[in-house]
């Protein structure tokens, strides 16, 4: 197929790009790179064997849109393009509706005028809001605490109203847990554009000497050793849940939902000494007080997955650690600039 993917340059559409490549697909990648640089488009058509469309277009932009669309015929996309700092996004809330939620609508527009209606799309367990009912199903209620989760609540809506409308629509909407890891060759990665909102990032900047220390968030919370519990998924498994999605999508008519997690979670200190053992030193971190909004536990229900798309996540949380750590080892300032 041809696949058109927005914010393909990105850390997680990267990957999915290149697992896309090497699974025969031809891909567009649209991206304003924004918070992604060219040289990693690169890097992608080097892991993945074979040249990619790209175009440097924003979302909102309708004309640059119909461009990419006009270039070929495209048979499904898959979104990811989106603002995604949490903080951010309270501080800016009127940017990331603008351009997570009137960016999709504006996305589907298009979409619909070039008779494509097959979309696979990035959600995140954000929706979940901070509740510790975990393991999470995708029944559970939504509850987004801040505007980025709201934005991808609403994004979720618009493509059930949608599909309600139009039975032409399939749409997958897929909510991730915590993205970690690396393709293994550390060619390709995350290279957060400021100060690491993520553990794991985090921990890769003061391991390579970025950073002074880790602040653990609260070392309190009711868990096996006062630590936050959560579901970390290596993101070469998260980005072939996207084709197994895109697999399976004729199969499922109308808007859908499915978790991409492992079905378990690891403690920061769980993380923390999996990352020592990568890089063969302790890391230097101090304990701090909790920080508002964090729940003690939260892991994902995986079994819709797995049996709806016969798709399970399969890396360890030492290969995940490991290959993290490949990644800024070797690229230690992140992507080269453009």
């Amino acid at each position: 197929m041809r696949i058109l993917v927005t914010g393909g340059a990105g850390y997680i559409g990267g990957h999915t790009v290149v697992e896309l490549l090497r699974a025969g697909h031809d891909v567009v990648v649209v991206d304003n790179f924004v918070n992604a640089k060219r040289s990693a488009v690169t890097r992608i058509q080097e892991l993945g064997g074979r040249p990619l469309d790209e175009f440097a277009v924003d979302v909102l932009d309708e004309d640059g849109l119909n461009t990419a669309f006009e270039s070929g015929p495209v048979d499904a996309v898959i979104h990811f393009a989106a603002l995604k700092a949490v903080g951010e996004s309270v501080a800016q809330p009127l940017r990331y509706y603008e351009n997570n939620v009137a960016g999709t609508m504006r996305l589907l527009q298009v979409m619909d005028a070039h008779d494509v209606r097959r979309m696979v799309f990035s959600s995140s367990a954000t929706v979940y809001g901070a509740s510790d009912d975990a393991p999470f199903t995708e029944d559970a209620p939504l509850g987004a605490i801040n505007p980025y989760g709201v934005t991808k609540v609403q994004i979720e809506q618009i493509l059930r109203d949608l599909a309600a409308a139009d039975d032409r629509w399939h749409c997958a909407s897929l909510r991730y847990f915590n993205p970690v890891g690396a393709d293994p060759s550390g060619r390709i990665g995350e290279d957060p554009h400021d100060v690491p909102n993520n553990l794991v990032p985090f921990i890769a900047q003061v391991a390579v000497g970025r950073r002074d220390r880790l602040t653990i968030f609260g070392d309190d919370y009711p868990t096996p050793d006062g630590t936050c519990v959560r579901d970390y998924i290596h993101v070469v498994d998260l980005a072939r849940g996207h084709l197994a999605a895109l697999d399976r999508l004729d199969e499922y008519p109308g808007a859908h939902a499915w978790n991409l997690g492992t079905g378990h979670g690891s403690s920061v200190l769980e993380v923390l000494a999996s990352f020592e053992r990568a890089v063969g030193n302790p890391i230097p971190h101090v304990v701090g007080p909790r920080r508002a909004g964090d729940a003690p536990v939260s892991y994902a229900d995986v079994s819709k997955a797995e049996r709806d798309l016969g798709w399970k996540a399969e890396k360890s949380l030492d290969e995940m650690c490991a290959d993290h750590w490949h990644w800024q080892e070797q690229n230690p300032q992140g992507y080269p600039d453009d």
